[in-house]
């Protein structure tokens, strides 16, 4: 069976029962894939379908794909049969490098050798997944942030075995199935968005352990400060748009000293002019030419709606 395009798949196996298993089984079944779930023990299925029809209710709420049905949902404790037509394989086992290792050597042999296998692991490499893996140039990481049925971030990071064309397909195949991917430069642990996510986890608890805030104000200071900003416009863009016309340039001439106040429990790097320069170049690249007025007013519209959105949702409107 020849590798279909990437927007011509049809047939994904997601394998594992868990909520990351189970939210990436029914986002594929909202896009109108045909899926087949594996469990490891069919007595996890009752457990594995709330999570499917929890998710199904927001799904139904952001619309459903054409097609797109809770019945085209086949469960097995079966790896052969699970894995059997398969066009694309969502690998969501526990984070468990052996039990990983043992499910790949077995899945090279299984699966036809042009069917794409990603992980959505968090905290291994692909390089060491693949290690026993007899088809390893087909297998890559394909990380979602949780819930993967809402969240569209999938972090693509390919292993030492991985091919050109795996990480290039794999692409292509979320953004057809509607995903936001994020191809990484190079394979480091935990990727991208969950190491910026630890760094903000890890600054709280120091709060909280130092006494200098509660659990509850970190969070007061996060969903009123920067978290409707972020929803639309990254952090590097933020600090970009915020110096006005001198932009990243002038944020870091003039506050960049500040990057060696105690604030943080984390070393600030030098900021040495090739940084200077990369992050300058960087934030210019994604403004496009944009004047800073035009980011400024897109990112406010952006901000409001989000304000009245959160204002709808708490009032149950």
């Amino acid at each position: 069976m020849a590798q279909p395009l990437p927007q011509d798949v049809t047939r994904v196996t997601s394998l594992g029962g868990g909520p990351i298993g189970g939210g990436w089984t029914a986002y594929f079944l909202a896009r109108g894939y045909d899926v087949t779930a594996y469990l490891h023990d069919m007595a996890e299925e009752p457990a594995f379908r709330d999570i499917v029809y929890t998710a199904w209710i927001s799904l139904e709420a952001l619309g459903l794909a054409e097609g797109a049905s809770v019945e085209r949902l086949t469960v097995t404790s079966d790896l052969k049969q699970a894995v059997s037509g398969a066009q694309f394989i969502q690998e969501s086992a526990p984070e468990n490098l052996n039990l990983k290792q043992s499910l790949y050597a077995e899945l090279g042999t299984l699966v036809p050798d042009d069917v794409v296998i990603a992980s959505s692991t968090s905290g291994l490499t692909m390089t060491e997944i693949q290690a026993n893996c007899s088809t390893a140039e087909r297998t890559i990481v394909g990380h979602p942030f949780n819930p993967p049925y809402l969240l569209a971030l999938v972090e693509i990071a390919a292993g030492d075995k991985t091919s050109p064309q795996t990480v290039q397909w794999t692409e292509q195949f979320y953004a057809a199935a509607g995903k936001a991917p994020l191809v990484l430069n190079k394979e480091i642990p935990g990727f991208i968005a969950t190491r910026l996510q630890e760094a903000l986890w890890r600054e709280a608890l120091h709060m909280v352990a130092s006494g200098e805030a509660t659990p509850e104000q970190i969070d007061t200071a996060l969903i009123n400060g920067p978290g409707p900003r972020l929803a639309l416009m990254g952090q590097c863009m933020a600090f970009h748009v915020a110096c006005g016309e001198g932009g990243m340039a002038t944020n870091l001439d003039q506050f960049g000293p500040a990057l060696k106040l105690p604030w943080t429990r984390l070393a600030a790097p030098e900021l040495t002019r090739d940084l200077r320069d990369a992050m300058v170049d960087g934030c210019n690249d994604m403004a496009d030419g944009r004047h800073f007025t035009e980011l400024a007013a897109d990112r406010d519209r952006g901000i409001v709606a989000i304000l009245k959105a959160i204002e709808a949702a708490q009032s149950g409107g």
